[in-house]
């Protein structure tokens, strides 16, 4: 049994996301185990060089934990050729040509999504990626939530028998930063910064419905900008001009040729009264189950009961008690670091591997089929995308 190392350049980690999940509860994490284990026994321990446009700010972040290797030449890090993965958690405008940089000088490429801010910036990476021979993925997250992994079992199971609809209800309210601090950056809510919530987060729904529910066929969405004004991280107001929520349905393809009906909620003015901060509610003919990020609930045709509808008097059932939590039958991982560890095992030893970059272009086919619908509000159909 031996160790080898693998280089990565990490782009973009001082963020929320790119320094909690991928680099503290991924990268880390797997160096913490010893390595990512392979087929044969032998590991593979991640040697991560992060990046960064500010110098105290990322070495800070290095020597927090650990790294030794940390920068601010992005040119140098990519001509090391001992380093073969780029990764990048930056901001997604500069996505596709970071990508096609990393790609150009022989790197396997791994990224948040949106992979791009629109179609054609998305598909032209995809290709080259493509063309390269090199290995290429982008984070779909969600699908390794313990939630949805219990969900999946329940549809490979048989459980819900044929798909009818899904609902899922996604948001909290994001502070707008004159009474309380801001919790989510200010350029989430500028259009001209890559902001919007249909850019970030039906990317998401696209993954989630087409592997779990049924591929996307068409779509109707209308966006809002429901806080026009918000104030930024020092404290200065600025004109919101981003979508912060939006109202979607989806057709996807079911069984038969009979549509399975999806409609998404997705908002940042909104208050929390459900399970978790986003919930997946799945209907079928045998059974339905409500899912949020850790938990799962079912209930099944045999013990549905009957409710009855009377108006005239307070409601004295507790609905909540009539459903069967599903057991945490094995440990669940961060879901980050479980498909951090699955592209490594694909970089190394060519272990199968499906969340391409073109997996990650059929989210922004979707954004743009849902903008285009809220801008002539109307259905949109979604063809099948040509890489």
């Amino acid at each position: 049994m031996s160790t080898q190392r693998l280089g990565i350049v990490m782009n973009g980690v001082t963020g929320r996301m790119g320094m909690n999940q991928h680099l503290i509860r991924s990268i880390v994490a797997i160096r913490q185990q010893g390595g990512v284990p392979l087929a044969n026994g032998d590991k593979v321990m991640p040697d991560p060089v992060l990046i960064g446009r500010n110098a105290e700010k990322i070495e800070a972040l290095a020597r927090a934990h650990g790294i030794t290797r940390f920068g601010t030449n992005l040119d140098a890090a990519l001509a090391d050729r001992q380093d073969t993965v780029f990764f990048d958690a930056g901001t997604t405008q500069m996505r596709p040509t970071l990508l096609a940089q990393a790609l150009r000088a022989g790197k396997h490429v791994y990224c948040e999504k949106p992979i791009a801010t629109n179609l054609n910036e998305a598909v032209e990476v995809c290709r080259l990626a493509q063309a390269s021979g090199l290995k290429h993925g982008a984070v779909q997250d969600k699908l390794f939530l313990p939630g949805l992994r219990k969900l999946d079992m329940l549809r490979r199971a048989g459980f819900f028998g044929r798909l009818l609809s899904v609902r899922i209800e996604f948001g909290y309210w994001v502070f707008e930063g004159d009474l309380q601090p801001i919790q989510r950056p200010s350029w989430n809510y500028r259009a001209q910064d890559g902001g919007g919530i249909i850019l970030d987060m039906v990317c998401h729904w696209r993954y989630v419905l087409d592997n779990l529910f049924g591929e996307v066929q068409s779509v109707s969405c209308l966006g809002a900008t429901h806080i026009p004004q918000r104030w930024d991280e020092s404290g200065k107001p600025y004109a919101a001009t981003a979508d912060d929520a939006a109202y979607a349905t989806f057709q996807l393809k079911g069984h038969q040729g009979e549509p399975v009906i999806a409609q998404v909620n997705s908002s940042w003015a909104t208050r929390v009264r459900r399970d978790d901060l986003v919930t997946f509610h799945v209907d079928g003919t045998h059974g339905s189950a409500v899912a949020g990020l850790q938990d799962c609930r079912a209930q099944s045709r045999v013990a549905t009961p009957r409710p009855v509808w009377n108006p005239d008097v307070r409601q004295t059932v507790n609905f909540f008690e009539q459903w069967q939590d599903i057991p945490d039958a094995q440990p669940y991982d961060n879901g980050f670091k479980i498909q951090w560890e699955a592209f490594i095992r694909h970089v190394v030893e060519d272990a199968p591997y499906r969340w391409t970059l073109p997996e990650g272009a059929k989210g922004v086919q979707l954004v743009e089929a849902a903008l285009r619908s809220w801008q002539e509000r109307r259905w949109i159909d979604v063809p099948t995308l040509q890489i």
